[in-house]
């Protein structure tokens, strides 16, 4: 399984990502009356400030930078993006105190991926890649061959709905997540679009999410022919998942059970829907729209 909120710094990242898949305190902020702002407008402010280039973990909470700034690289993160509603929003701060009350008393805070230190509400997602680094010249390249793949993919906007929260780290067992799992959708979009994903970056000699990198010639084989690459798919469904909150600790057995025991029934029923996929490429961001059916 693995997690990604990934942007130009560790300083903004709120997220780092997991090992590969396996079988198997902060106030509650209020809603604004004000209508949702348009997706792109996001877009254009995706990173907040730069605090500092160097690795200074005091400043992120605990955090350390995974990839360091090097002149002409370009971090870059794949990912589906949610802005929850005011209602999911309320629901996902419910269960965030309920995961922090049911750890273990000596356990470190819970820090909440809602809102920004200063209150702002922050885009959730599911990431559809690692946090993987590109070159200043194979940044457009790189994204007209995922905005083409995608295209001709015809893998349409869909729904997904939560299933179960869990506890899981990253690579490094730095830090660990408190993650919504979801379920798998109709049409099988989410394993559609990582297999995309996976074929673009092994074009460029970047590491798969979750698929083995065995796979990497028989996927630049069906990308150069613009297959939909469906023969190739495996089933990660058990991999995709939505980070809420982070800490430093690691969760007891009894901790995990206890997550695993919240009661969700009323965030199962909130759909949420997917229609584009975004490429960040150091502070820009990419929409790429899903093909409606008409």
């Amino acid at each position: 399984m693995s997690l990604v909120q990934y942007s130009d710094s560790e300083s903004e990242s709120e997220s780092r990502e997991l090992p590969p898949c396996k079988k198997s305190r902060h106030d509650p902020k209020p809603g604004s009356s004000l209508p949702p702002l348009p997706a792109a407008f996001h877009d254009l402010y995706a990173s907040s400030t730069r605090v500092s280039v160097q690795d200074d973990p005091s400043l992120h909470g605990g955090r350390k930078r995974a990839i360091p700034h090097v002149e002409g690289n370009w971090p870059t993160h794949l990912y589906l993006e949610w802005y929850p509603a005011k209602e999911d929003l309320s629901l996902l701060t419910e269960l965030i105190l309920h995961a922090e009350t049911s750890l273990d008393q000596n356990a470190p805070s819970v820090h909440s991926l809602l809102h920004s230190d200063l209150g702002a509400q922050l885009p959730l997602h599911i990431s559809l890649s690692r946090p993987v680094v590109l070159r200043t010249e194979q940044r457009a390249p790189f994204t007209e061959l995922l905005q083409k793949a995608i295209h001709v993919s015809h893998i349409s906007p869909f729904e997904i709905l939560p299933d179960t929260l869990d506890w899981a780290s990253n690579y490094d067992e730095t830090r660990w997540f408190l993650v919504l799992r979801v379920q798998k959708p109709a049409h099988d979009g989410l394993n559609g679009l990582l297999n995309l994903s996976n074929t673009a970056l092994a074009r460029f000699d970047q590491p798969p999410l979750y698929a083995a990198s065995s796979h990497k010639h028989s996927q630049n084989r069906a990308l150069s022919r613009g297959d939909k690459g469906s023969t190739l798919l495996e089933d990660y469904s058990n991999c995709f998942h939505i980070s809420l909150a982070w800490s430093l600790s690691r969760p007891t057995a009894k901790d995990r059970e206890r997550v695993a025991a919240i009661d969700l029934r009323a965030l199962r029923e909130r759909r949420i829907t997917f229609d584009s996929v975004k490429a960040k490429i150091g502070n820009n961001v990419v929409s790429i729209p899903l093909e409606k059916e008409f």
